[in-house]
């Protein structure tokens, strides 16, 4: 009978003892009389990624030939050399491609012989993994898991788990495999450890099922040391000498658990909100000079690694019998550079002795001084080192008692400081600031402004501070301020909200009359009799500004390049006799410290005509035919105007000149005559006149004569000349002589 393994491998089996006989059968025939013979194993085992070498010799031939090949024709997946008698397949590394069974042929003359070999796969090259998925508690379940990996082919494997000697759990793979490939294998198993585990092994056994092929190993396994774990239990506190003390004494706890591994020991402190306070890691714990408070729950802990248990212990710590007292209390309260003095005395003990500390055991930074049952602590000048819990350490006999005092410290030395970022205008934007120096603790402080009763700004610095020092707070804001602020106060107020702290003051605050200046605006100029006089008058220019503070006065003069030629501050401006030279532009200027209005007035003097040139050129005395021109000039007299005129019975004739200046060409009889020049302005006018005496000429004379052809190119150069000689000059004299101001342009 075969098992049912055996018989699910049965049919496995015959393909290949089928197969190998089919490969033994030699293709051709030998001859009894040849002595020819080829060697080759019938079967071979290969793991997959090793080298292995299939060699094909033969005897009976000097010089054979040799040729590989798979049953299948496939290729051969690996190198030949042939070497005399020998032929060599080698398959670096192995792979599933190989997995074939190989035909040697060796030739020998006519002569032909094949040997086949099956070459077997495999893949088991490491031993099973153990895995838990957690640590080995006694009581609590755990998972077991063996892994073989990479395994081939995995229908051939076995696994078995034990513990020790007694077998877990069995496991065959006999699924069909769908493709060839390395397989990871597992088996899991959930058992719950005992006391009895302690030092057990658990072993895992994977066997690969090849009897058919020879290879080692064919099993494998690998085991792990059970390490079981005990949670801790059982704890127990032992005190000595009891647990309740006199202060000063001093008490040892010894704490006992058990649990594999051994737990460790931690003491702790319960404190008042629940969280406890690491003391030791010792399992005994030792507290000398014991305080009232160290009296409280004391808590042990035994931990390992799967655990902890806690049990806990109260220690009650009895007062001494003496009193000690420390003054002025328990806090006082002192400005940063003040001096402060803290007093320690005790009561029912003859001869303490003292010490000063502070609860962080900084330096004291203070003198101490003893006398009697009386310590003090002087702490001059204090500063911010000083802001701390002092402790005064009485000890009498062998008893001790603690007082502590808490210095906490403040700086509020002066009243908040108001700047404003420039002068009060109406209407204009400014900034005030108001500043707090040297104020401490600075996270405390409020600011508020006022603007007479009405707050306008706060501002409070709740900002944690970085570190303790001495800061400078302040407060700004932007307004615009009118008219009405003018008289009104601005109150900048601080206070220093520490209502814990008994002192005074805990505000300050500091005043500043408001006064709103305005900008000079409406500035206004009257001229008495009138801004046009004539000359030698008297001009009196009176300028007003408003504005507060009250304006001052400048006049000016405005010059021809522009700049100011200052004249007077008075509000009035007095010419006595107006001269020509004074006509210009006259500037009043308001002016106060919050800025200039201006106002600009212009000053003509009139003067009447006068120095009037009338002249005929080249002469007054002409003759018929020539060219004359009648000139008429008004010397250093703006805005004149000028007309020329021809005298006759019948009426007056109006001339067109230019510039004063007006041209006969070809004159005629008919020109001569009594030639008038009335110049006038707005200050009167003046007359001159001239006779113009025209000849007549020869009748046998040609018209053209050298002489007069001579005169005529001449006077064509000349008349224009004299008349730029009397434009520039007639420009010049009109402009005058005043170098201060441009005069007005003569019209004609």
């Amino acid at each position: 009978m075969f098992s049912s393994r055996q018989q699910l491998k049965m049919p496995r089996k015959m393909v290949v003892i089928f197969g190998a006989s089919n490969i033994l059968w030699m293709v051709f025939a030998i001859s009894q009389a040849s002595k020819m013979e080829i060697f080759l194993e019938p079967r071979v085992a290969a793991q997959i990624g090793d080298v292995i070498s299939l060699t094909c010799s033969t005897t009976g031939c000097e010089t054979p030939s040799f040729s590989w090949r798979t049953q299948i024709d496939s290729p051969l997946n690996g190198k030949v050399k042939n070497e005399g008698n020998n032929s060599t397949l080698t398959m670096d590394p192995v792979s599933f491609n190989n997995e074939h069974a190989y035909l040697c042929t060796a030739t020998c003359g006519s002569k032909k012989l094949e040997k086949g070999i099956q070459v077997e796969i495999y893949s088991f090259p490491k031993d099973p993994e153990i895995q838990l998925s957690g640590p080995l508690e006694v009581g609590k379940p755990v998972t077991v898991t063996c892994l073989v990996r990479d395994v081939y082919p995995f229908d051939r494997l076995e696994m078995n788990l034990m513990n020790g000697n007694d077998l877990l759990q069995s496991k065959d793979f006999l699924e069909p495999m769908e493709k060839k490939s390395l397989e990871t294998k597992s088996l899991e198993v959930t058992f719950t450890p005992t006391n009895e585990d302690i030092g057990k092994g658990l072993v895992c056994r994977a066997q690969l099922h090849m009897d058919e092929i020879d290879f080692e190993p064919k099993e494998r396994e690998t085991t792990k040391e059970l390490q079981v774990y005990i949670s801790p239990r059982k704890t127990v506190i032992s005190v000595n000498p009891s647990t309740r003390l006199q202060e000063g004494g001093s008490v040892t706890m010894t704490c006992a658990s058990e649990g594999l591994p051994p737990p460790q020991i931690f003491w702790s402190k319960k404190l008042d909100n629940g969280n406890l306070q690491l003391l030791s890691g010792n399992a005994t714990l030792t507290l000398i000079a014991m305080r009232l408070e160290d009296s409280g729950t004391y808590v042990c802990e035994g931990v390992n690694e799967v655990g902890k248990d806690g049990k806990e212990v109260e220690l009650i710590v009895q007062e001494k019998p003496f009193t000690v007292e420390i003054f002025p209390g328990p806090q006082i309260i002192a400005q940063i550079g003040d001096s402060v003095v803290l007093t320690c005395g005790v009561t029912d003990c003859e001869s303490p002795s003292f010490s000063w500390r502070t609860q962080i055991d900084s330096p004291l930074s203070g003198m101490v001084k003893v006398e009697g049952t009386k310590s003090t602590l002087t702490l001059s000048p204090v500063n911010l080192e000083n802001e701390h819990s002092y402790l005064c350490t009485v000890t009498c006999g062998h008893k001790k008692l603690e007082k502590g005092i808490k210095v906490d410290l403040y700086s509020f030395p002066r009243d908040p400081e108001v700047e404003m970022s420039g002068l009060l205008v109406d209407g204009n934007p400014v900034t005030v600031s108001c500043e707090v120096p040297n104020v401490y603790p600075s996270d405390r402080l409020e600011i508020e402004l006022f603007k007479g009763e009405t707050i306008i700004e706060s501002k409070s610095f709740l900002e944690d501070m970085d570190k303790k020092s001495l800061e400078t707070k302040s407060l700004e804001m932007t307004f615009i301020p009118t008219t009405e602020d003018t008289g009104k106060v601005l109150v900048c107020l601080a206070k220093l909200h520490i209502d814990e702290m008994e002192f005074e003051p805990k505000q300050r605050q500091s005043t500043q009359t408001l006064y709103v200046n305005v900008a000079p605006r409406d500035t206004t100029v009257v001229v008495s009799p009138s801004s046009i006089v004539e000359e030698g008058s008297p001009v009196n220019m009176t300028c007003s500004s408003d504005g507060l503070p009250a304006p001052n006065i400048l006049w000016s003069r405005r010059l021809s390049n522009g700049r100011l030629q200052s004249l007077s501050e008075d509000p009035t401006l007095t010419l006595t006799s107006a001269k020509m030279e004074d006509s210009g532009i006259y500037v009043c200027e308001g002016i106060n410290q919050a800025g200039i209005s201006r106002k600009e007035v212009e000053l003509i003097i009139q003067v009447a005509p006068k120095d009037i040139q009338l002249i005929a050129f080249p002469s007054e005395s002409v003759k018929e035919g020539d060219t004359v021109i009648i000139s008429c000039t008004c010397g250093n007299v703006p805005k004149t105007w000028i007309i020329l005129k021809k005298k006759a019975e019948t009426g007056d004739t109006v001339l067109k000149s230019r510039d004063g200046a007006y041209t006969i060409h070809k004159v005629q009889l008919e020109d001569a005559g009594v030639y008038e020049c009335e110049s006038k302005n707005e200050a009167g006018l003046q007359l001159r006149s001239l006779t113009l005496d025209v000849k007549g000429r020869e009748n046998n004379k040609d018209y053209f004569s050298p002489e007069l052809l001579v005169l005529y190119c001449a006077s064509s150069l000349i008349i224009p000349a004299i008349g730029m000689i009397i434009y520039f000059a007639r420009r010049a004299n009109m402009k005058g002589s005043y170098s201060l101001v441009e005069a007005q342009k003569s019209k004609v």
